[in-house]
């Protein structure tokens, strides 16, 4: 009987547990690990952002925290890993910017393609990147598709969310139309003031401009590596003076329901792996690949 009291109690304390298992991956024990890996069904989400400036109103993390808050409140509903704050991205643009973090392209390949190699040791072969920073979107685009250089052992996906035109329009009408609303702007602001309101100055936004220069508008057809600080050499675009975290938590509601139904589809997906088992099969041998 006694033995049976326990048997029930050890049972009781291990339900507790893996109920109240953290999804942050800093937080878990490497006992409580090897639970959370098998309960995310070995996937596990890599929110990206950088140290840059934003705006003369926001802080430098602007980018960390606005991944690594829709990663968590997805998580949250959909248990999945989290890894905590990465910050080596691409970020060049703004190196004439006082608080950038600029690691060499080199660098960035290298820790990004370490560290999903490591989640993949560590038991994990499914790893959703969500981005916080725009100046990482061709890098990633690269990236993902370098993949198929050689044979690897997880897949990787980018969860990149649709805008819902009806809730941006709402969170306009709680704050103000911003026709340059890209970096530090009205819809940014606005959900940062939504994660860390403290951390955010609304009264400093009309410090410096955030209009487009359009100072090379004599190029057509033209792509060159200096236009973002030939538009927006203040390192900000729009105008966040109107933002409110009203407006913030609408937006980060809607792209956090998007990004619970994409965890579920990819926990649920066996195309990727599939194809790319196949595809690195017949990568070897493309002779015999039927024609």
């Amino acid at each position: 009987m006694k033995n049976l009291l326990v048997t029930f109690a050890l049972l009781a304390v291990t339900v507790l547990q893996a109920q109240e298992l953290s999804y942050k991956m800093e937080e878990l024990t490497a006992i409580d690990f090897v639970t959370a890996v098998e309960k995310s069904s070995k996937t596990a989400i890599l929110p990206i952002g950088v140290f840059e400036k934003h705006g003369p109103h926001m802080p430098l993390g602007t980018d960390l925290y606005t991944a690594r808050e829709m990663a968590l409140r997805a998580a949250e509903k959909e248990y999945t890993v989290v890894f905590p704050w990465y910050y080596f991205s691409q970020i060049n643009e703004a190196r004439h910017q006082p608080g950038t973090i600029a690691y060499s392209p080199e660098i960035i390949w290298k820790v990004l393609q370490e560290t999903l190699d490591e989640l993949n040791r560590n038991g994990f072969d499914k790893i959703i990147i969500v981005n916080g920073h725009g100046g990482n979107n061709a890098f990633l685009e690269y990236f993902g598709m370098a993949q198929l250089s050689e044979k690897r052992n997880y897949s990787l996906y980018w969860f990149r969310p649709a805008y819902d035109r009806e809730v941006i329009k709402k969170a306009v009408e709680m704050t103000q139309n911003d026709p340059y609303d890209q970096h530090a702007g009205n819809r940014e602001t606005s959900m940062v003031k939504a994660i860390v309101p403290d951390l955010v100055h609304t009264e400093r936004a009309g410090l410096q401009s955030g209009v487009d220069l359009d100072r090379i508008n004599n190029l057509k057809n033209v792509y060159t590596g200096i236009w973002w600080y030939a538009s927006y050499p203040n390192h900000y675009s729009g105008d966040g003076s109107k933002a409110n975290a009203e407006a913030g938590e609408l937006i980060l509601n809607s792209v956090v329901d998007q990004f619970v139904e994409t965890i579920r589809a990819i926990k649920s997906d066996n195309n990727v792996p599939e194809l790319q088992e196949r595809f690195f099969i017949e990568a070897e041998n493309p002779l015999e690949t039927e024609q």
